[in-house]
């Protein structure tokens, strides 16, 4: 089995991770770090995303409702880090275990060398047989450069690893097809073979206090992963014996299945981990030929220009309704496509007064969205 099959990131969230009280739950974390000791010892390569500093900051500080500002989170996770990693760290040495605090923002993944300099630190800590544990770094997240929520987090992580599973441990037991909460027959989706519109209907909001994250994070995650050749599961953390169960294949929570055709790692670089810097928006043709076709955009089918963005840029490509239809890097400026859109190709010269290139796009930087 290569090592990709035996690398799994595992991501739990604050509502699994505390008691009844809203404290984090010391004998949860051990059960959790016994079974993932458990399958380091199967040979499986294990990241662990994990929530929970800010709450660990709040008993620190014997607060009892959840910081509202900025400034209040991120002094709290400040105090909370250290404290949530030295439980880890204690809980994983009774397996002989060693473990790596890993710090992450939106910036690192949208950063090309850090995005790879990040995934060459996990690799090399799986290498000494360590267990990467992630969060995002809140101490220095603000919004423009914040992730938002460990579900996506982890869905980031587990594609730019090139994982095999992406095992979202909640406090629900996965996707029901219907709310939960006002249908007493809603039951569990076992299966998810493709993300579609009903599947994203389904998605309801945040549910308890603990946490930041909902459904509808968990289904952006499972796009992300599903691209990257990543089988994910939603499951009930709090289930006996979880993470092997859904392992040896039984059903347990909703797995969505990869799809056939899954990103190269530049491009899944470009449609999950870079930030856009603006977008564009196509006429119907220039759509059919990019989500269809797997064309190049070119000037003529762009209608609409808008941020302030340069050569070399990652932006949204954007359709007449104003939905995404892909993701990708510009050969020119915002303002050099404001000049050059709707105009043909050989047009572009005369225009600017030179032409570096035929494609506002090229296909080889175009990444179409699921």
């Amino acid at each position: 089995m290569t090592k990709r099959l035996k690398r799994i990131v595992i991501k739990v969230g604050s509502s699994t991770l505390t008691d009844r009280s809203g404290c984090l739950d010391r004998e949860y974390l051990a059960s959790l770090t016994s079974q993932i000791a458990d399958l380091r010892s199967k040979g499986y390569e294990v990241v662990l995303v994990t929530s929970g500093s800010i709450r660990a900051g709040m008993e620190r500080m014997d607060l009892t409702t959840r910081p509202r500002t900025i400034p209040e989170k991120q002094a709290a996770a400040a105090i909370g880090q250290g404290l949530l990693m030295q439980m880890y760290a204690d809980l994983f040495a009774r397996h002989k275990t060693t473990v790596a605090q890993v710090l992450l923002t939106k910036a690192d993944f949208g950063h090309r060398k850090r995005y790879l300099n990040v995934r060459n630190c996990m690799l090399t800590l799986l290498s000494y047989s360590a267990v990467p544990i992630v969060n995002e770094n809140d101490t220095v997240a603000v919004d423009e450069i914040r992730v938002g929520d460990n579900d996506n987090l982890a869905a980031l992580v587990a594609s730019s690893l090139q994982a095999a599973w992406l095992i979202i441990l909640s406090d629900i037991p996965g996707l029901c097809d219907a709310d939960p909460e006002k249908c007493k027959s809603a039951s569990v989706i076992p299966v998810v073979e493709k993300i579609t519109p009903a599947i994203h209907a389904l998605a309801g909001g945040t549910h308890g206090v603990s946490g930041t994250g909902g459904m509808r994070t968990k289904i952006e995650a499972a796009e992300v992963a599903v691209s990257s050749g990543v089988t994910m599961v939603i499951a009930d953390g709090r289930r006996p014996n979880v993470l092997a169960d859904i392992l040896a294949g039984k059903q347990v929570g909703t797995k969505f299945l990869p799809v056939a055709e899954t990103l190269r790692s530049r491009k899944r670089w470009i449609a999950f981990g870079a930030a856009a810097r603006g977008s564009v928006t196509v006429n119907d043709g220039a759509k059919e030929k990019i989500c269809e076709g797997g064309k190049s955009l070119l000037a003529a089918g762009i209608t609409d220009v808008s941020g302030s963005f340069s050569g070399g840029d990652l932006v949204k490509v954007l359709d007449q309704a104003g939905n995404q239809i892909a993701r990708g890097l510009v050969n020119y400026s915002a303002s050099e496509i404001e000049r050059i859109k709707g105009k043909r190709s050989s047009d572009i010269e005369g225009i600017l007064g030179y032409k570096d290139f035929d494609e506002v796009i090229h296909r080889d930087n175009l990444v179409p969205s699921v």
